[in-house]
């Protein structure tokens, strides 16, 4: 599986830097998926904030929208120290425990990539106190070897360049366990290209919307001028979810599994932000209807503290038909966030016999 067109995609696509507000390597990279092969899609438009859409025309008037968001967590320069060093913000949610001591990449405005790494107050030099705390981001610095202010913005940087983690993706020890930066949502992302590709020389009795968003990661900022773009009958925004199966994570705080298939999203909640979704019940019996006629292995998802771009998409209009689907991801939003290529796998054979079933929904 992994010599596979979805695990080259993955790979290629969580290779690339893609913080939310600079996402332009990953258009380029979704761009180099979508154009690998022609007959992929028949249309394609930007809209103003970077949000990617690529139409494959079906017969009817039914349209589907599949979308994954493009950006993921990282940093960005908030302070350029005399002495060189930079002080940086947190660009989406991050855990403060996993962010000292880590290699980073910075885009410049030209594209440049700049790397840095992480410092802090050497552990000798701290009270007893702090050692069993988190050190917060804003009290963290990068050093890019440079001694002033003057050589660190001779290398191109500037306060608001964005910064993501500096490390390269692989598949764990001969299995089809992927660890990447960015598998949320890259690995997504890759699906979506892989039912592009699988659907190439078929008639399809709908219209088929494959879509990356912008700035999910800061407020699911994305979904909704999508939607609006396309206005489709359905939209479903395909995106990771937590997994459990690890020590320490109760199956009651995360039932999802690795190797147990795709995940339906039921419920999501972001309490802080008031944001979610609650997906219409005639919407995700048709969901779980696809999947079990077609035997495909699937798994249901519950969440607060976080949503997808489902949400922005619901209340976008007049209103949208709108749910998630995806598949379960380890340590999301840290360096090392794992997928497991059989659970992306199913859910590409579901979105492909969704597509082909949707002109006769009845939604």
């Amino acid at each position: 599986m992994q010599d596979s067109t979805l695990a080259k995609s993955l790979i290629a696509l969580d290779s690339v830097i893609g913080v939310s507000g600079n996402e332009e390597e990953v258009i380029a990279a979704f761009k180099a998926e979508m154009t690998s092969e022609s007959g992929l899609y028949d249309t394609y438009e930007e809209d103003p904030i970077g949000d990617q859409l690529y139409v494959r025309k079906g017969k009817g008037d039914k349209r589907l929208l599949l979308a994954a968001h493009m950006d993921e967590v990282g940093f960005v320069i908030s302070y350029i120290e005399d002495s060189g060093f930079a002080r940086i913000m947190p660009v989406g949610f991050h855990d403060d425990r996993m962010i000292v001591n880590q290699d980073l990449v910075f885009l410049t405005s030209e594209g440049k990539h700049v790397d840095g790494i992480t410092g802090s107050k050497p552990a000798h030099l701290a009270l007893m106190e702090d050692h069993d705390k988190a050190i917060p981001i804003n009290q963290l610095f990068v050093d890019f070897g440079t001694s002033s202010a003057e050589e660190t913005r001779a290398l191109g940087l500037e306060i608001g360049d964005y910064g993501s983690y500096s490390r390269k993706g692989f598949f764990m020890n001969g299995t089809d366990i992927y660890t990447g930066k960015s598998v949320d949502d890259r690995a997504s992302l890759a699906v979506i290209c892989e039912v592009a590709r699988r659907l190439k020389g078929k008639e399809l009795g709908c219209t088929v919307g494959f879509g990356g968003t912008v700035q999910e990661e800061v407020g699911m900022r994305g979904g909704g001028p999508l939607t609006r773009r396309f206005k489709p009958d359905l939209m479903l925004a395909v995106d990771v979810t937590l997994s459990g199966g690890t020590p320490g994570v109760e199956p009651c705080e995360a039932n999802q599994e690795f190797g147990k298939g795709l995940s339906f999203v039921m419920y999501d909640w972001d309490q802080v932000i008031t944001c979610g979704t609650n997906p219409r019940k005639k919407v995700t019996n048709y969901l779980k209807k696809i999947a079990r006629e077609n035997s495909i292995p699937h798994q249901f998802s519950t969440m607060m503290g976080g949503g997808t771009d489902s949400w922005p998409s619901a209340i976008s209009e007049t209103g949208t038909m709108a749910a998630c689907i995806g598949f379960p991801s380890r340590y999301i939003h840290t360096a090392v966030s794992n997928v497991k290529l059989s659970d992306m796998e199913w859910a590409v054979r579901f979105l492909v016999k969704l597509i082909e079933d949707f002109p006769n929904a009845g939604l």
